[in-house]
């Protein structure tokens, strides 16, 4: 029998080339098919992968006949993706960081623009649900496909009346609803195509890549935004908003036909041999099953909170950041902008970080807390330098954003070794809809604060929540299953290579 194996050693093996681990491999994790099942295995969550002779692709183990297998093609598709996620997250936050200018351009209280951006987490809510099962029963393709088509009618339907005026704001309001749409399609695929399509070694770094997008597309917002519409009268920006909405509309539509071209459900082998061990479980999958399993895992219960609190306060404090800066600093709406693109530019740093780390470690629960508490402190710090200088605010920013931004691929990968063997979509699909309820409540309670007070009180009611998240932290159990299914895949390959090895 073989000896239990460290870390390293599994790695090592993995990428052995013996005869014989090669003829049993194939045997371990894939069940045997016909040479026609073969053309389209099944994989849970994606049930009808595409085959494709023409990719490029590297094996991992250098091997034609291996059970897993990494093709090029992942790179092109997780690019895709984070572009129109990209332009997902810019349509978001466009309206918020300048929201004094288009309370005065639509002629509306500063909280119905508040609302362009919470309709987001008011749409994800009832519709999380269905569309995570949609992603397990449908694949990837059409989750991309719909996720893309919805946010470039949204960018039209904005485009199709802008004046300024109510009923300019009524039309901006419906083509934002759409858009939220689009991002229940979204942002639940960054760990479901990660595992799909990457490697055992790169998946965390591709669930980063993923988010990375999105925050990307924040940060061009907080930029953009306050360069193309300046604080002038209505008249004269309305040209402005126009070369807003119409360069949005374009790039989202270039997006939707590039995700056509390119998107597939899944590849033709797996990726890893925790993925390939998935396909022998098919026929025992049901989403409900997976939904239910999912709701008795109290690590994952744990998780699901605290990740809704601590991205929940970053979607309240991008929402109302430019109502922060210019209590404080009055006519500063671009160098909001400039704060904000900051505090996304280090939070997107920060996840790479983060994801290259957890690849390299695997220390989930570790980094996950040693971020969250950090997260903590820079809100503090944030908070009580907020009324300084403008220069002392950027610095504080950006500390808050490497944390607090940097931690949202984490919760995603924690959770995927959590849930393990559960659907990637469906446990970051309740992350999300944590993070959207949360966001709701701390948007609204935060700006009242803002209006009846000052920053200060809105930032502490933030602060008092992260430090409740940072407790929580510690008590979720670090159960990695995943981690664990990948190793006795490659222990029990070792015991049958062991078995045929002549002495």
């Amino acid at each position: 029998m073989a000896r239990n194996m460290s870390s390293g050693e599994l790695e090592g093996y993995a990428g052995s080339n013996t005869s014989c681990s090669r003829s049993l491999s194939v045997d371990t994790v894939q069940p045997r098919r016909s040479e026609e099942d073969n053309k389209s295995p099944m994989i849970p969550g994606s049930p009808k992968t595409e085959s494709n002779g023409t990719d490029q692709a590297s094996s991992a183990n250098n091997n034609s006949s291996s059970s897993t297998r990494l093709y090029s093609r992942r790179w092109v598709i997780l690019l895709v993706f984070s572009s129109y996620s990209l332009a997902n997250a810019f349509q978001w936050i466009e309206y918020g960081i300048v929201s004094n200018v288009f309370a005065k351009f639509y002629n509306v209280p500063d909280t119905a623009i508040d609302w362009l951006s919470m309709v987001y987490m008011v749409a994800y809510l009832p519709l999380i649900l269905p569309v995570t099962w949609l992603l397990d029963t449908r694949g990837l393709r059409v989750i991309a496909v719909l996720g893309s088509l919805f946010n470039c009618l949204g960018a039209w339907i904005k485009l199709g009346n802008v004046r300024p005026d109510r009923t300019g704001f009524a039309v901006t309001l419906v083509g934002q609803s759409v858009c939220a749409v689009a991002q229940v399609f979204i942002l639940g695929m960054p760990c479901r195509l990660a595992s799909l399509w990457f490697g055992a070694r790169e998946v965390s770094t591709a669930c980063s890549i993923g988010v990375f997008g999105n925050q990307l597309g924040v940060a061009l917002g907080f930029l953009v935004s306050p360069l193309v519409v300046p604080n002038r009268d209505p008249e004269e920006i309305l040209g402005h908003v126009q070369w807003l909405f119409l360069g949005t509309a374009g790039f989202s539509t270039l997006l939707f036909l590039l995700v056509i071209l390119t998107f597939k459900n899944a590849p033709t082998l797996p990726p890893s041999q925790a993925q390939a061990a998935l396909q022998m479980d098919q026929q025992e999958y049901t989403y409900w099953k997976s939904v239910l399993s999912l709701c008795r895992n109290k690590p994952f219960g744990l998780l699901v909170l605290t990740y809704g609190i601590n991205t929940g306060s970053f979607y309240s404090v991008s929402t109302l950041l430019n109502r922060m800066i210019i209590h404080h600093y009055r006519h500063q709406e671009v160098m909001a902008g400039w704060i904000g693109l900051t505090i996304v530019l280090m939070g997107m740093v920060g996840s790479i970080i983060c994801g290259l780390w957890l690849d390299k470690t695997k220390t989930y629960k570790q980094t996950t807390l040693f971020v969250y508490i950090l997260t903590f402190a820079g809100m503090v710090f944030f908070t009580f330098t907020l009324d300084i200088s403008l220069p002392t605010i950027f610095v504080t920013a950006g500390a808050l954003g490497f944390c607090m931004t940097g931690y949202l691929p984490l919760g995603f990968e924690f959770a995927a070794e959590l849930t393990y063997p559960e659907s990637e979509g469906t446990s970051s699909g309740l992350l999300n809809a944590s993070a959207q309820a949360f966001g709701i409540i701390f948007t609204l309670v935060q700006g009242k604060l803002i209006t009846d007070y000052s920053p200060t009180e809105g930032n502490v009611f933030i602060c008092s929540f992260l430090l409740l998240g940072s407790i929580l932290t510690v008590f979720i159990k670090s159960d990695l299953r995943r981690q664990k299914a990948n190793k006795n895949t490659l222990q029990d390959q070792m015991s049958k290579e062991a078995v045929c090895r002549p002495n």
